[in-house]
């Protein structure tokens, strides 16, 4: 353990090349990039501090390969929402310099719209960004409480990210993956753009690029989600900062109607729509409203407002942002946030609603002591994929349907779907393996899908970003996932049978 330990560092350090056995007609910018890593001093340190040193709380979002979760420093009572990064995950994908070029990033931006990174650390299985927390949740929680917002709401909500974004843009980055989901609220309601980790650097950039860090050799990598993803991104072509902009209108008409303005049964049949550029916009909708989003969603990149000559001024200019003071838009009071059904104040701590076992992470109880390990790592002794559960929220009630030992490697709340209804459920993944779904009201089982690591006897379909079926020989089981996680079901199922 100790030596892939070492082997992953490695690969993660920031390179600082010697030049002195190389011939001085070397390139120029490879040249120039060599000493700008010799230089490079992170602003966010790298601490020594160890998972213990924290309370974890809920979860705040999941991703391929890292959760972020809400921890409390136990010695200076402070919050920060915690990205966990798996490290073998990241070795195996070659993932490894998404992860460098992303924490560089997020350590050279400085705006109030963009969430700040404060330190990170790491032990023997994970990697950790301690990130600012914002306790408001995501923009797309507001949607989905609110069912859609006032064109009030949407426009303030819609100006913070024009904001960020020209500030982001204007650093020479593309974000790639702007969404309803990545578009965080702090406490008073502010929007923070998060999770740069697809994101791309622009020739003549102003951020530090490291040698070791990119996002992918080729401009037209196909990144992002599936109903934000622009039409040039399809056709293979180069990305620019269209592509954000292109986002930012599918997520102005998501505020607006409750819905991604292309969304479909099937990825397959999303990108159709994009492609042939198929917008139906509801009547409710104002004139400006309209247009606005109708210029984003431009199928020439260079034509949408923000993108051409004039740069932001023409996309601050529309009649849609008439009235905003751009001046001074975080002094402006936010929206008034939407809580969670039976939710507490986000004022307080809730830590015992939303208590998570830190076994389920990093090295548990172990810290590194002059390399070594301690023996006693729970986690260690689990296997590593128990400790990156994508855990929609895992307070102690759902303890009772675990065995000693055991550990929850994915869990949500979910619509198990019938014929001619629905119903709420609370999907339980666990290592054992055992796949169950709870009643979220009752605490009973409703349902234990019997295992296999043999794909014919069970199986995963995914027919929509919400949508999957759990298929075995005798049943075939539909559940709904709101917040549209149906290919991590399908792919932490998966890699548990192929583990």
């Amino acid at each position: 353990m100790l030596a892939m330990e070492k082997d992953f560092d490695s690969k993660l350090r920031v390179e600082g090349t010697d030049d002195t056995n190389k011939d001085n007609s070397s390139n120029t910018v490879a040249s120039n990039n060599v000493q700008r890593s010799k230089s490079f001093a992170f602003r966010a340190p790298q601490e020594n501090f160890s998972i213990q040193d924290f309370e974890l709380g809920k979860i705040y979002g999941v991703g391929s390969y890292s959760k972020v979760v809400r921890a409390k420093k136990k010695d200076t009572g402070m919050v920060y929402a915690l990205k966990i990064m798996d490290k073998k995950f990241i070795t195996k994908e070659k993932k490894t310099a998404y992860v460098k070029l992303e924490r560089i990033v997020l350590d050279q931006l400085e705006h109030p719209g963009v969430v700040r990174l404060y330190f990170t650390f790491q032990d023997t299985f994970s990697l950790y960004m301690a990130l600012e927390s914002c306790e408001g949740g995501e923009l797309f929680d507001q949607i989905t409480r609110k069912g859609r917002l006032s064109e009030d709401e949407a426009r303030f909500y819609a100006a913070e990210v024009v904001d960020a974004l020209e500030y982001i843009h204007n650093m020479g980055l593309i974000h790639r993956d702007i969404k309803p989901e990545n578009l965080l609220l702090t406490t008073d309601g502010h929007i923070k753009i998060a999770d740069f980790g697809s994101v791309k650097p622009m020739q003549n950039s102003q951020i530090t690029v490291l040698p070791n860090a990119s996002s992918d050799d080729k401009a037209c990598t196909f990144v992002g989600t599936a109903a934000y993803v622009p039409p040039e991104v399809l056709n293979s072509s180069p990305a620019t900062f269209g592509n954000d902009l292109w986002a930012l209108g599918c997520t102005l008409y998501q505020m607006l109607s409750g819905t991604s303005p292309f969304k479909d049964a099937s990825e397959w049949l999303i990108f159709q729509r994009i492609i042939a550029r198929d917008i139906r916009f509801p009547n409710y909708f104002s004139e400006e409203a309209r247009d606005l989003i109708d210029r984003l969603l431009d199928l020439d990149p260079s034509k949408r407002p923000g993108a051409g000559p004039d740069g932001y001024a023409t996309l601050k200019m529309h009649p849609f942002f008439r009235g905003i003071d751009w001046s001074s838009l975080r002094a402006q009071t936010p929206p008034k946030l939407a809580l969670e059904t039976g939710a507490q104040s986000s004022d307080g701590d809730d830590y015992n609603d939303s208590s998570w076992n830190p076994t389920h992470i990093g090295d548990g109880s172990a810290r590194q002591s002059d390399g070594i390990v301690s023996s006693s790592s729970s986690a260690e002794s689990s296997g590593h994929i128990t400790r990156l559960a994508s855990i929609d929220s895992f307070d102690s009630k759902w303890q009772q349907f675990l065995d000693p030992g055991e550990s929850v490697l994915m869990i949500s709340m979910v619509k198990k779907l019938q014929k001619l209804s629905s119903k709420k459920v609370q999907l339980i993944l666990t290592d054992k393996p055992k796949l169950i779904y709870v009643d979220p009201s009752k605490l009973v089982v409703k349902g234990n899908i019997i295992w296999s690591n043999n794909s014919n006897d069970l199986s995963v379909q995914v027919t929509s970003p919400s949508h999957f079926k759990i298929c075995t020989p005798k049943t075939v089981l539909s559940f709904d996932d709101a917040k549209q996680r149906a290919w991590q079901w399908k792919k932490v199922i998966e890699g548990l049978q192929n583990r």
